[in-house]
């Protein structure tokens, strides 16, 4: 069992104005991405959190179209061409325990593939000690969100240095 380690670096928070900011903020994230990365996302219902995976999903250049796995719980989508890697999306909202999360069986496409979990909050985190969370929070009255995106583990030590939020510091 991994032990869920310390951030290397202080939170970061992102404005993203609109859904289509979302996606593109989803495939900025995409640049940084490699297989064996995990990817943890928080936030409430209609946050946004899938709107991001099919950002990342563009950029990492997968087939078929990025929805929510609420209801299938994980989906594979393979690289549309090329050797990049699969996007592992999967859903834990309907999931207890970190022993269901076990039954999914993700680490084992983990190693070759980008892994996103919507609502893994809590249960996700023992599947790699390198992984970067993102929680998404509305500002209320209007589609502007927050991002806080928060690095753990030596693969995100120089997250801080990455360009990839430029367009969205607060």
């Amino acid at each position: 069992m991994i032990i869920p380690n310390e951030p290397w670096y202080p939170d970061r928070d992102v404005r993203v104005p609109t859904a289509a900011d979302m996606r593109d903020l989803g495939r900025e994230l995409a640049q940084l991405l490699r297989p064996g990365d995990l990817v943890i996302l928080a936030g409430p219902l209609g946050a946004g959190k899938t709107t991001l995976v099919q950002g990342i999903g563009e950029g990492l250049g997968v087939r078929g179209p990025v929805t929510s796995p609420t209801f299938v719980i994980a989906r594979v989508h393979p690289p549309a061409s090329g050797s990049g890697p699969s996007l592992v999306h999967a859903d834990a909202y309907r999931l207890r325990s970190v022993a269901e999360v076990d039954d999914l069986d993700l680490d084992a496409d983990l190693a070759r593939a980008v892994t996103v979990v919507e609502w893994g909050e809590g249960l996700a985190e023992v599947l790699a000690e390198d992984r970067l969370e993102i929680s998404i929070r509305p500002v209320p009255g209007g589609e502007v969100r927050i991002v806080r995106v928060t690095g753990h583990g030596t693969r995100w030590m120089n997250l801080d240095n990455a360009n990839f939020v430029t367009d969205h510091r607060l």
